[in-house]
């Protein structure tokens, strides 16, 4: 049984990071590549910019012990016995892979690459992408994949917010050019996380299953929004219908609607639909669900927008004099992650509708904030709420929970716009004793 020892994880994102502080948590040997200099300091100096539960715990000890290295020289990979690419693989606006990132990371591996290593692909990529566009650039070192080096696939699949729980935890998924390239990397996670591992007859197989899980999510979200408009207009408690619809047993499961939200948001969600439609376009294959799914969910940031401009409407208040705060930034709760967030669309509605908007979240960077909302966040729940006309809540981080309402120096006949909390009906019925005006996304 071959021993893996040592691990370079190329790319030390939010992935990545999460990927080389478990494995060094673990006791392996961890180097990690990135080209942000900056990045590297950051965490050579005790600071972790990536807001995820657990992860500044596990990454910073395991940096000053020295059983994780950083480091922007793609030499130190040549020591490694397993190699983890984990860099960002967007999509372009007609859904084709951005490669800019992967076809560097991979042009520099080859340059640095050893005959025995294990070459592990981690970033979600069209399929076909790990044989062909991966294995091309890596034998540019005169190697061959599959013979002098093993090549394989196992698809990111970890939630933000309890990612690195879900490391330890969630099966793996692994694909490789040949058997004996699975096998190996199977070998190698079954060492290092000792979890379950799902191997797969190919490297296209483990590809799809990473497109598979965010395509049913992502459609299956637009089908929780769209019966919260539904619902809407009759009046429903969309979580009753949906609590009870998915009380009853299909497959080898139950019914399983999703909850309804301002929007999705996030690195994956929204691009991996359009990887999926525009991978099968060019086999001449036409998907319909992707688009539709992402139309769905793309329109829930103005849907959510109208939603808060009724209730002002309702309450005899003018937009281009009213204040809504928002609460939560993020993409969604129990983050700091601003990539893709619908709160975006939110808040350009209702400043293009002449709405003064402040806004308070105690995850996200201020200056990140900033830079892609134009709103630098309040520093306190009381310093945007003051005043204002409504509450939007549209990410329930936990340090929402405890809000005490009652003592919220807000304007009268204030609303209250739940994107994300989900509050049960007393905690609705409690609101509105204290004077709120609440609403929900089909509620």
């Amino acid at each position: 049984m071959q021993e893996f020892r040592t691990v370079a994880v190329i790319g030390l994102g939010y992935v990545g990071s999460c990927i080389a502080a478990t494995l060094a948590d673990r006791g392996l040997d961890v180097v990690g590549v990135d080209a942000d200099s900056r990045l590297i300091d950051e965490l050579n100096n005790g600071y972790c910019r990536f807001r995820e539960a657990e992860l500044s715990e596990t990454i910073l000890p395991v940096i000053a012990s020295g059983k994780l290295r950083v480091t922007t020289d793609y030499a130190a990979i040549s020591a490694a016995d397993v190699v983890l690419i984990a860099v960002g693989t967007p999509v372009n606006d007609d859904g084709s892979l951005a490669d800019r990132q992967l076809r560097g990371a991979s042009e520099s591996l080859a340059r640095y690459i050893r005959a025995g290593q294990l070459i592990v692909l981690k970033s979600t990529v069209p399929p076909g992408t790990t044989k062909g566009l991966v294995r091309e650039l890596l034998e540019a070192s005169g190697l061959t994949a599959g013979t002098d080096f093993h090549l394989a696939f196992t698809p990111e699949r970890l939630a933000e917010g309890t990612a690195l729980a879900e490391l330890r935890t969630f099966p793996i998924v692994v694909g490789g050019l040949t058997p004996e390239c699975t096998a190996i990397a199977a070998e190698f996670w079954k060492q290092a996380l000792n979890v379950r591992v799902i191997p797969q007859d190919s490297s296209e197989a483990a590809e799809i299953i990473k497109l598979a899980d965010n395509w049913w999510i992502d459609l299956n979200i637009a089908l929780a929004n769209e019966l919260a408009k539904f619902c809407a207009l009759f009046d429903v408690d969309v979580l009753d219908v949906i609590s009870a619809a998915n009380s009853i047993p299909k497959g080898k499961g139950n019914v399983n609607i999703l909850t309804p939200s301002v929007g999705v948001g996030g690195s994956c969600l929204t691009k991996d639909p359009w990887m999926v439609w525009q991978s099968a376009g060019r086999k001449g294959l036409e998907i319909h669900t992707t688009r539709v799914g992402r139309e769905v969910n793309a329109g829930m940031p103005d849907y959510t927008a109208q939603l808060i401009l009724d209730q002002l409407a309702e309450a005899g208040k003018d937009p281009a004099t009213a204040t809504v705060a928002v609460l939560g930034l993020a993409f969604k709760n129990n983050t700091g992650d601003l990539r893709a967030t619908p709160t975006l669309g939110v808040i350009a509605a209702l400043v293009k509708a002449g709405v003064t908007v402040r806004a308070h979240d105690p995850l996200v960077d201020p200056d990140q904030a900033k830079a892609l909302l134009g709103i630098l966040p309040a520093a306190t729940l009381d310093e945007a709420v003051k005043g204002a006309d409504c509450l939007a809540i549209l990410a329930h981080h936990r340090e929402f929970e405890a809000i005490d309402f009652a003592a919220l120096p807000v304007a009268d006949s204030c609303s209250i716009l739940d994107g994300r909390a989900y509050y049960s009906k007393e905690k609705i019925s409690m609101l509105r004793g204290l004077g709120y005006n609440y609403r929900g996304i089909g509620r």
